[in-house]
């Protein structure tokens, strides 16, 4: 029997997938459980186009995820800080900061997918952005006292 999955199953598929499934296993359990729903053609072109339609708007973030990559690569930014007179910094400059100093560039980052070094000291490091899986963007950050 098909069925179409409403959550992901151990074993067998995740959301949305069409399976081949026994036909005790789907009427007495998967079905009333709400894990899946009968395999009826109207159920299956519903999955079908749910599935291209989120293939799509995969893709379409990818592709904003590039633009974004050559922009950022391009892009560099300076960090005021206060530091003493041999140029270690009070505290350290952290992710937080990274993100508000390209949010007034008008790009948004959540910070939380910027990887950076423990920066203790004036300088130009590297920041490493996350924007989409396999898709990575190096931003310059220059710190200046």
């Amino acid at each position: 029997m098909k069925v179409v999955l409403l959550k992901d199953l151990k074993g067998k598929g995740k959301k949305g997938d069409i399976i081949n499934i026994a036909d005790g296993y789907a009427l007495n359990f998967l079905i009333p459980q709400g894990i899946a729903k009968a395999g009826t053609s109207s159920n299956l072109n519903e999955a079908k186009q749910a599935k291209q339609a989120q293939e799509y708007h995969d893709e379409q973030n990818k592709l904003k995820a590039y633009e974004l990559k050559k922009v950022i690569d391009q892009l560099e930014i300076s960090i005021k800080v206060n530091c003493g007179s041999n140029g270690k910094i009070f505290g350290s400059v952290t992710n937080k900061e990274v993100a508000d100093e390209l949010e007034k560039q008008n790009i948004i980052i959540d910070k939380k997918k910027i990887e950076l070094e423990t920066i203790k000291t004036t300088g130009t490091f590297t920041a490493k952005i996350k924007l989409y899986p396999n898709i990575q963007a190096n931003l310059k950050v220059n710190i200046i006292s």
